[in-house]
Protein backbone atom coordinates (compact mmCIF):
# COMPACT_ATOMS: atom_id res chain seq x y z
CA UNK A 1 0.00 0.00 0.00
CA UNK A 2 0.97 3.47 -0.51
CA UNK A 3 0.18 6.76 0.89
CA UNK A 4 1.11 9.83 -0.91
CA UNK A 5 3.72 12.86 0.12
CA UNK A 6 2.71 15.99 1.15
CA UNK A 7 4.49 19.37 1.01
CA UNK A 8 6.43 18.41 3.79
CA UNK A 9 6.65 14.94 4.04
CA UNK A 10 7.64 12.40 1.47
CA UNK A 11 5.61 9.23 0.32
CA UNK A 12 4.63 6.36 2.76
CA UNK A 13 5.14 2.91 1.67
CA UNK A 14 3.20 0.39 4.10
CA UNK A 15 4.11 -3.78 3.90
CA UNK A 16 4.19 -6.48 6.02
CA UNK A 17 6.99 -6.74 7.99
CA UNK A 18 10.33 -8.33 7.00
CA UNK A 19 13.41 -10.18 8.55
CA UNK A 20 15.69 -7.18 6.73
CA UNK A 21 13.46 -4.98 9.25
CA UNK A 22 15.76 -5.79 11.98
CA UNK A 23 18.13 -3.91 12.34
CA UNK A 24 15.64 -0.72 12.03
CA UNK A 25 13.20 -1.99 14.72
CA UNK A 26 15.98 -2.11 17.18
CA UNK A 27 16.86 1.48 16.57
CA UNK A 28 13.16 3.00 16.48
CA UNK A 29 12.73 0.96 19.89
CA UNK A 30 15.32 3.01 21.29
CA UNK A 31 13.23 5.85 22.11
CA UNK A 32 11.66 6.02 25.83
CA UNK A 33 8.28 7.56 24.22
CA UNK A 34 7.59 4.53 21.67
CA UNK A 35 8.56 2.12 25.12
CA UNK A 36 6.57 4.02 26.90
CA UNK A 37 3.46 4.05 24.87
CA UNK A 38 3.57 0.89 23.39
CA UNK A 39 4.62 -1.09 26.26
CA UNK A 40 6.73 -3.38 24.16
CA UNK A 41 10.70 -3.58 24.72
CA UNK A 42 12.80 -4.66 21.53
CA UNK A 43 16.24 -4.71 23.18
CA UNK A 44 18.46 -6.67 20.78
CA UNK A 45 18.18 -8.80 17.88
CA UNK A 46 16.65 -12.02 19.45
CA UNK A 47 13.63 -9.72 20.40
CA UNK A 48 13.24 -7.85 16.89
CA UNK A 49 13.46 -11.30 15.30
CA UNK A 50 10.95 -12.83 17.96
CA UNK A 51 8.84 -9.44 17.04
CA UNK A 52 9.16 -9.72 13.24
CA UNK A 53 8.19 -13.35 13.58
CA UNK A 54 4.74 -12.52 15.63
CA UNK A 55 3.65 -10.21 13.07
CA UNK A 56 4.12 -13.00 10.42
CA UNK A 57 2.56 -15.33 12.61
CA UNK A 58 -0.67 -12.59 12.64
CA UNK A 59 -0.66 -12.66 8.69
CA UNK A 60 -0.71 -16.37 8.64
CA UNK A 61 -3.79 -16.68 10.83
CA UNK A 62 -5.52 -13.96 9.06
CA UNK A 63 -6.52 -12.13 12.59
CA UNK A 64 -3.65 -9.84 12.64
CA UNK A 65 -2.12 -7.54 10.25
CA UNK A 66 0.93 -5.44 10.93
CA UNK A 67 2.32 -3.01 8.25
CA UNK A 68 5.92 -1.65 8.56
CA UNK A 69 5.42 1.64 7.20
CA UNK A 70 8.74 3.15 5.26
CA UNK A 71 9.35 6.91 4.06
CA UNK A 72 10.07 6.45 0.51
CA UNK A 73 13.70 8.19 0.05
CA UNK A 74 15.23 8.89 -3.21
CA UNK A 75 17.84 5.81 -4.87
CA UNK A 76 16.82 3.80 -1.58
CA UNK A 77 15.25 0.62 -2.58
CA UNK A 78 13.42 0.13 1.03
CA UNK A 79 13.50 3.51 2.34
CA UNK A 80 13.28 4.29 6.05
CA UNK A 81 11.02 2.88 8.76
CA UNK A 82 8.86 5.78 10.43
CA UNK A 83 6.35 3.39 12.12
CA UNK A 84 3.84 0.38 11.82
CA UNK A 85 -0.06 0.11 11.63
CA UNK A 86 -1.45 -2.90 12.59
CA UNK A 87 -5.56 -4.11 12.08
CA UNK A 88 -6.01 -6.54 14.82
CA UNK A 89 -8.77 -8.62 16.24
CA UNK A 90 -10.17 -9.97 13.09
CA UNK A 91 -12.48 -12.58 12.75
CA UNK A 92 -14.62 -14.26 10.37
CA UNK A 93 -17.60 -12.62 10.67
CA UNK A 94 -17.15 -10.24 13.23
CA UNK A 95 -18.40 -6.64 12.23
CA UNK A 96 -15.44 -5.12 13.98
CA UNK A 97 -11.97 -4.69 14.34
CA UNK A 98 -8.98 -2.23 15.71
CA UNK A 99 -6.22 -0.38 14.45
CA UNK A 100 -2.93 0.33 16.12
CA UNK A 101 0.10 2.50 15.00
CA UNK A 102 3.07 3.97 16.37
CA UNK A 103 5.27 6.30 14.78
CA UNK A 104 9.74 6.89 14.84
CA UNK A 105 10.59 9.57 17.02
CA UNK A 106 12.45 11.02 13.45
CA UNK A 107 9.16 10.57 12.14
CA UNK A 108 6.69 12.21 14.84
CA UNK A 109 4.81 15.56 13.59
CA UNK A 110 4.71 15.14 10.07
CA UNK A 111 1.43 13.27 9.30
CA UNK A 112 3.12 9.94 9.37
CA UNK A 113 0.89 7.97 11.44
CA UNK A 114 -2.53 10.03 9.69
CA UNK A 115 -1.33 8.65 6.92
CA UNK A 116 -0.98 5.21 7.13
CA UNK A 117 -3.95 5.15 9.94
CA UNK A 118 -5.88 6.12 6.34
CA UNK A 119 -4.53 3.65 4.10
CA UNK A 120 -4.88 0.86 6.48
CA UNK A 121 -8.58 1.97 6.90
CA UNK A 122 -9.23 2.05 3.58
CA UNK A 123 -7.68 -1.62 2.88
CA UNK A 124 -9.47 -3.06 5.95
CA UNK A 125 -13.01 -2.08 4.98
CA UNK A 126 -12.48 -2.56 1.03
CA UNK A 127 -10.12 -6.07 1.28
CA UNK A 128 -10.36 -7.79 4.27
CA UNK A 129 -13.75 -6.70 5.65
CA UNK A 130 -14.96 -6.31 2.42
CA UNK A 131 -19.07 -6.70 3.07
CA UNK A 132 -18.60 -8.11 6.53
CA UNK A 133 -16.87 -5.43 8.68
CA UNK A 134 -18.76 -1.96 9.75
CA UNK A 135 -16.44 -0.31 12.17
CA UNK A 136 -12.98 -0.22 12.73
CA UNK A 137 -11.82 0.95 16.56
CA UNK A 138 -8.76 3.08 17.45
CA UNK A 139 -7.99 2.84 21.61
CA UNK A 140 -5.31 4.67 23.18
CA UNK A 141 -4.83 6.27 27.17
CA UNK A 142 -6.70 9.19 28.00
CA UNK A 143 -3.45 10.92 28.32
CA UNK A 144 -1.72 10.51 25.22
CA UNK A 145 -2.78 14.11 23.36
CA UNK A 146 -0.98 12.82 20.36
CA UNK A 147 -2.88 9.47 19.78
CA UNK A 148 -5.83 12.16 19.97
CA UNK A 149 -5.04 13.95 16.93
CA UNK A 150 -4.65 10.96 14.84
CA UNK A 151 -7.37 9.76 15.30
CA UNK A 152 -9.12 12.73 14.35
CA UNK A 153 -7.38 13.82 11.61
CA UNK A 154 -7.80 10.38 10.25
CA UNK A 155 -11.77 10.38 11.02
CA UNK A 156 -12.02 8.42 13.84
CA UNK A 157 -14.63 9.66 16.41
CA UNK A 158 -14.31 9.78 19.87
CA UNK A 159 -17.00 7.28 21.13
CA UNK A 160 -16.61 6.44 25.09
CA UNK A 161 -14.02 6.84 27.43
CA UNK A 162 -13.35 3.56 28.66
CA UNK A 163 -12.25 2.59 32.44
CA UNK A 164 -8.49 1.66 33.20
CA UNK A 165 -7.90 -2.11 32.40
CA UNK A 166 -4.72 -2.82 33.59
CA UNK A 167 -1.60 -3.99 32.71
CA UNK A 168 -2.76 -3.43 28.84
CA UNK A 169 -4.17 -0.30 29.25
CA UNK A 170 -3.37 1.62 33.32
CA UNK A 171 -4.70 4.65 32.84
CA UNK A 172 -8.58 5.27 31.40
CA UNK A 173 -8.64 4.89 27.48
CA UNK A 174 -10.42 6.80 24.37
CA UNK A 175 -12.36 4.68 22.36
CA UNK A 176 -12.56 5.97 18.86
CA UNK A 177 -14.21 4.58 16.25
CA UNK A 178 -14.85 4.93 12.56
CA UNK A 179 -17.91 3.20 10.69
CA UNK A 180 -17.29 1.82 6.72
CA UNK A 181 -20.05 4.75 5.49
CA UNK A 182 -18.02 7.56 6.96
Amino acid sequence: MHAGATPSAPALVLRPWREEDVAALIEVFRDPALRHWTGSAVENEGDAMQWVRSQERGWTAGNRFGFAVLEAQPGAPQGRLAGQVVLKEVASGKPSAEVGYWTAAHARGRGVAPRAVEALTGWAFDVVGAGALEQLELLHQVDNAASCRVADKSRYGLDAVLPPAPPSFPREGHLHIRRRDS
